[in-house]
């Protein structure tokens, strides 16, 4: 009897977090970040990844209460600048001579999958970093939903590993309970 219960509170959980989660997603729904390296050389397509840990690593406290995409925007927003020193200093502490342009744009994008979420081409809005004349190749994800900031883990592909903290839970469980 108990691991009915068990179960069914479980289910009612699952479902109570589905019924949470959106239907449909529009591209409005989402913030997105696309950083340009200067060029395609070596050294400017390495650094442009060190700058993006770098903004990752400065924003990511900083959107930890956004609960909104408009939240986010506005938390973004308010640190355009600071976002542009860190890439400046990143570039510098590299020994690169030129500097970022860091903005808040609308910009097209094209379809993207990260991990199993699939984002379809279209008009975003987006933080949009350009590191010197912003010409290379260029790495973008999501900012809101923070599917490249909060929640995730780089493994090293430009692919995020998610964790559930509800499975953890339940895995944790059912281990002691065997």
């Amino acid at each position: 009897m108990k691991k009915i219960l068990i179960i069914v509170s479980v289910l009612i959980i699952l479902v109570g977090v589905i019924m949470l989660v959106p239907a449909e997603q529009t591209n409005a729904d989402f913030l997105r970040i696309h950083i340009r390296a200067d060029s395609n050389s070596q050294s400017d397509q390495s650094v442009k990844y060190i700058v993006k840990s770098a903004v990752v690593d400065y924003l990511t406290p900083c959107l930890a209460t956004a609960t909104t995409k408009d939240k986010a925007m506005d938390i973004v927003r308010s640190h355009l600048k600071d976002i542009e020193n860190v890439c400046n200093k990143t570039l510098a502490d590299n020994g690169f001579n030129y500097g970022s342009k860091v903005k808040l744009a609308v910009e097209e994008f094209p379809d993207r999958t990260y991990n199993g979420v699939t984002l379809s081409a279209g008009v975003y809005d987006a933080l949009i970093v350009e590191l010197g004349s912003g010409s290379g190749n260029n790495w973008w994800c999501v900012v809101y939903p923070p599917l490249c900031f909060v929640g995730g883990e780089s493994n090293g592909t430009n692919q995020i590993v998610y964790k559930s903290k509800l499975m953890e839970i339940i895995r944790n469980w059912q281990a002691n309970h065997k």
